[in-house]
């Protein structure tokens, strides 16, 4: 499946190098806009058929919320060791790694306090993460566990990367994966200025 993904965006990059300005571009983010709703209302669905869910996440209560935890200090965390490589300062990988997977707000957050090449290289790290989580989340919930194949997605978990979550895992697991990206989209817009 990860193969499948990998080639219908080089197809899409390919339509948009060569179609170019004959694309809409207000059409295309109204149409992803659709899909995307689309493809949540389906993951509800598949996740609205198993009763046993829901009486699961009620069961482990607050222990749900470790897993977004785990994933915004593993990210701050992977930020810190970057630093050390590259020109950046701490608090600007910091704030890069802040996004969560969330590449559009980000990028604009940094870019709007001044940091024109901090937002760019966030905006282009989120979207690594999330083209990154569609190739690796079938290898990590096959070799790994369910649990860990919920991390690389970040915020995203709880839309656009839901469905290879779901489709790889188990409904629980999307629902984990679903409140873990809720969790995480919600701190991004807080964290993110904290580090600039």
């Amino acid at each position: 499946m990860s193969v499948i993904i990998f080639i219908t965006l080089l197809c899409g990059i390919g339509a948009g190098v060569f179609v170019g300005s004959g694309i809409d571009a207000g059409i295309m983010e109204k149409m992803s806009s659709l899909l995307l709703l689309l493809l949540l209302f389906s993951v509800g669905i598949d996740m609205g058929l198993n009763k046993q869910v829901f009486s699961q996440i009620k069961k482990q209560g607050f222990k749900i919320l470790l897993i977004p935890i785990g994933v915004a200090i593993g990210s701050l965390l992977g930020g810190s060791v970057v630093s050390l490589f590259f020109p950046q300062s701490l608090r600007e990988c910091l704030a890069i790694s802040s996004g969560m997977g969330w590449y559009s707000l980000s990028g604009i957050l940094l870019t709007k306090a001044g940091n024109a090449t901090g937002g760019t290289i966030s905006f282009l790290a989120n979207v690594m993460r999330e083209l990154l989580t569609f190739v690796s989340v079938p290898f990590i919930a096959k070799h790994i566990n369910y649990y860990c194949a919920i991390a690389p997605g970040g915020a995203t978990a709880m839309d656009t990367t839901l469905a290879i979550i779901s489709r790889n895992t188990n409904a629980t697991i999307a629902v984990m994966a679903f409140v873990s990206g809720v969790c995480l989209t919600m701190i991004v817009p807080i964290l993110v200025p904290v580090f600039l």
